[in-house]
């Protein structure tokens, strides 16, 4: 465009920082940022939000912090998808503090966080080996009128499973089947994690057996937690012949 001695636009710097956003180029989405202000141009509220969620894609949670704060001080009041894109950046930098502090500026601004904004938050707290936290997003989707997802159930119960909750972490498994959803691998390995850590290989056995019936691919870490399932019974049972 310069060649040709046309001078981008607003709308072709958003358009730009989009395909950087999505080509997870973060630094390129940040020089074109930069170079909408040095061309006098204002980077509306879809520049930014791009901004942030190829610096959410980069593990970049500062930075997209930064692009938050900034749109503020411009006077562009985030939208849900940038905070939806903050929270996440957040989550995969094991920042649960601030992914929390995110939603409830969200609740601050009288905008309502979707099943999105929730599960980065629970993502977040998982990460941060936050059950507590992450149990209480789940009541307060519910309470919002949300329906959990597969991913925002995943989450729960792996935050469970990193809190040696196996109980409750059996007992979103079974929500999400009272939900008609399917549990992915994910979800069961994450129930197999809780139970392992307390001694529950039961349990892990006959989740096992669920996958296979429900003909779940196996892979590595299913195989690691036959391998697992097989040791404790093994374990068992020497206990029981020493008896």
């Amino acid at each position: 465009m310069r060649e040709a001695k046309l001078e981008p636009d607003a709308i072709s710097y958003s358009a730009g920082i989009s395909a950087c956003e999505k080509g997870q180029q973060w630094q390129r989405a940040l020089l074109l940022l930069g170079e909408t202000r040095e061309a006098k141009l204002e980077p509306d509220v879809i520049s930014y939000s791009a901004g942030i969620s190829a610096c959410e894609k980069g593990d970049q949670w500062q930075r997209a912090l930064a692009l938050l704060g900034e749109m503020r001080g411009t006077n562009k009041e985030p939208n849900v998808i940038s905070y939806n894109a903050g929270i996440s950046a957040c989550g995969k930098g094991e920042q649960w503090q601030q992914a929390l502090a995110l939603l409830r500026e969200m609740r601050r601004a009288k905008m309502h966080p979707n099943v999105h904004s929730y599960s980065a938050g629970i993502s977040a707290c998982e990460k941060g080996e936050q059950w507590q936290w992450a149990l209480a997003l789940l009541g307060e989707m519910r309470g919002a009128g949300l329906e959990p997802n597969v991913f925002s159930c995943s989450a729960g119960i792996s935050a469970c499973g990193k809190g040696a909750q196996w109980q409750r972490a059996l007992a979103l498994l079974g929500e999400l089947r009272g939900a008609r959803l399917e549990p992915g691998v994910i979800s069961y390995c994450a129930g197999m994690s809780a139970c392992e850590k307390c001694g529950q290989w039961q349990r892990a056995v006959s989740m096992l057996g669920e996958m296979w019936r429900t003909k779940l691919d196996p892979d590595v870490v299913l195989q690691r937690w036959d391998h697992r399932v097989r040791e404790g019974r093994a374990v068992a049972a020497g206990v029981g012949a020493a008896r």
